[in-house]
């Protein structure tokens, strides 16, 4: 058993089920990331986790304590960061962090020396004394997650850390991630961000529609990928126009559409290109580029679950909700 463990979790809302009997386990010191889409259980996962909703079936033990009926023992050794933040904006970040810390009981004088650091880890010294509203995004990602750690927590739960802030924010607080992980924090993350999933997860699990249809290291993730073959044609007119008349055309190969007049074909069979040059000539479509690529963590995604990446990439446009 892990410092998490789950087992045939389910959680229900009348005939409507968004969590469907998942079982998983956490080991001490990892990053267990949970990769889906909007939808897939993945914040429900994590509310059921932390005590905010009550599972309608299954077990949660957290550090060997029962997460259901010990829920107040449990929430004493875990962190939690939302996905929107939960401080105010009136206050400035230190003293955000001191009111976070009081409610753990830590006393002034400690409760202090820990935002003044974690201030300072945080790149946010400067910051302090600003009120909360004042802050960027990023910046309010980062102090949101300086307050889920202000009491040493065992476990920190990570709702989708990166959604809606700058590239540049979202490589700092990934960082961040990794130092806690080296100093034996145990993180659970949920994201839809399948880069972030792949940079800095021990392990991924995949959930669609409430249940997890794949888990593993990225490397055993990637292992059946492997034996794909996948050939990107660069075309001059927009591929989505021709994606159904060459899946009917070739129908033994997937074929996906990516960023306009990308077309990306696959098969677990080494593809013969020379037909399929000929047959876009005659409808006058021209290959500017034609490319064998290694398959990615995002088509095994695709394979395993269906979903298109097209789905992920408009959330990550779109934000969460």
């Amino acid at each position: 058993m892990g410092i998490v463990s789950v087992t045939n979790l389910k959680k229900a809302y009348g005939d409507f089920t968004a969590v469907d009997g998942i079982s998983f386990d956490i080991e001490q010191g990892e990053i267990f990331g949970f990769l889906g889409p909007n939808g897939a259980g993945k914040t429900t996962t994590i509310n059921m986790l932390i005590g905010l909703c009550r599972p309608t079936s299954g077990t949660i033990f957290i550090d060997g304590i029962d997460g259901i009926k010990d829920i107040k023992k449990v929430q004493s050794i875990i962190g939690v960061v939302p996905d929107e933040s939960n401080l105010y904006d009136e206050m400035d970040g230190f003293d955000n962090l001191c009111f976070c810390a009081s409610l753990y009981g830590m006393r002034k004088e400690t409760r202090e020396k820990r935002a003044n650091e974690l201030l300072e880890w945080f790149g946010l010294k400067n910051a302090g004394k600003r009120p909360f509203r004042a802050y960027s995004k990023g910046m309010r990602r980062k102090l949101t997650i300086a307050a889920g750690i202000i009491h040493y927590p065992k476990i920190l739960f990570l709702d989708e850390p990166t959604t809606g802030i700058d590239v540049e924010s979202a490589r700092q607080i990934r960082s961040l991630i990794m130092d806690l992980k080296r100093q034996g924090t145990t993180v659970f993350l949920t994201t839809h961000y399948i880069e972030d999933a792949q940079r800095i997860c021990d392990r991924i699990a995949f959930i669609v529609n409430g249940k997890i249809v794949k888990s593993g290291t990225v490397e055993e993730l990637m292992e059946n990928a492997d034996h794909e073959h996948i050939i990107k044609l660069t075309l001059n007119d927009n591929a989505n126009g021709i994606k159904t008349e060459l899946q009917h055309h070739f129908p033994a190969l997937r074929i996906e559409v990516r960023e306009g007049n990308a077309c990306i074909i696959s098969s677990p069979e080494r593809i013969a290109l020379s037909p399929i040059l000929q047959y876009l000539d005659s409808k006058g479509i021209s290959v500017f580029e034609a490319r064998e690529i290694r398959p990615t963590l995002e088509d095994v995604f695709v394979k395993v679950t269906g979903i298109g990446a097209g789905t992920l990439h408009k959330e990550k446009e779109g934000g969460k909700k």
